[in-house]
């Protein structure tokens, strides 16, 4: 086996196990389930809906599931930015190496690895896309700082070429809640989140149902095994003006 070849399974391995702690007491595998795996994450109708196409320029922000999809969605002309803030790495060490070792591996060589504190996220310019999955809550939690929400959307905003979109992921909270389930049950507020954005400077430009789920009253944590993996998320899509 040439020595590139070794280096690429080694990456992938990191990968694998980075991803799915649980699996260092299973029998090796593949990479873990993600957006190109695992028909669950709706990758193919959530890249449709951030309308990611070959040569566009993407930030995934507090990177992991999608890095691998919207690689292959950008392709060879295209670059992924996966930005992992210094504060996830601290509470979380293994994200950065797992994202480390995916960039290693030659058919991901299109993505690059930010870290940088949340607050001066170091975000390219001229970005066409910015995504962020289940983790915009996190922002307004502790072990993010809390970040300054609103100078990180501005960072966002900025980042973006003109007529670039915001597309944001979450667990949806009770309506009129808030922040109030943030670090708590890991929900946040549909209505703050697009009053947040907007403020920025963004225009709320789609938003899809492909993950709501009416039966979900919004009061369990969303790592409740009666729950999880089934919880109402909504995804909105914010666009700024060209």
């Amino acid at each position: 086996m040439s020595r590139k070849l070794l280096a690429a399974s080694a990456a992938l391995a990191l990968f694998a196990v980075a991803l799915a702690p649980g699996a260092l007491a299973q029998a090796p595998a593949g990479p873990p389930p993600d957006a190109l795996s695992d028909p669950s994450f709706k990758g193919p109708e959530v890249l449709a809906f951030i309308g990611v196409k070959s040569g566009d320029k993407v930030a995934d922000l507090v990177a992991g599931r999608f890095v691998r999809a919207l690689s292959q969605a950008v392709g060879p002309t295209g670059k992924v930015y996966a930005v992992e803030p210094a504060e996830v790495v601290k509470a979380h060490p293994q994200v950065l190496g797992t994202m480390q070792g995916l960039a290693a591996i030659p058919a991901y060589a299109n993505v690059s690895v930010v870290t940088a504190p949340v607050n001066d996220p170091g975000l390219p310019s001229g970005l066409d896309a910015a995504f962020i999955r289940q983790n915009y809550h996190d922002l307004h939690d502790k072990f993010m700082g809390p970040a300054d929400v609103p100078a990180f959307n501005r960072h966002v905003f900025a980042a973006l070429k003109p007529g670039g979109v915001y597309v944001i992921l979450d667990h949806a909270a009770a309506a009129g809640s808030g922040l109030a389930a943030t670090d708590t049950i890991h929900r946040i507020d549909e209505a703050t989140v697009i009053a947040e954005v907007k403020a920025a400077g963004f225009v709320l430009d789609g938003e899809s149902k492909i993950f709501a789920n009416p039966a979900d009253d919004h009061s369990k944590m969303v790592f409740d095994p009666s729950i999880r993996g089934k919880t109402d998320q909504f995804l909105l899509r914010f666009r700024k003006p060209k």
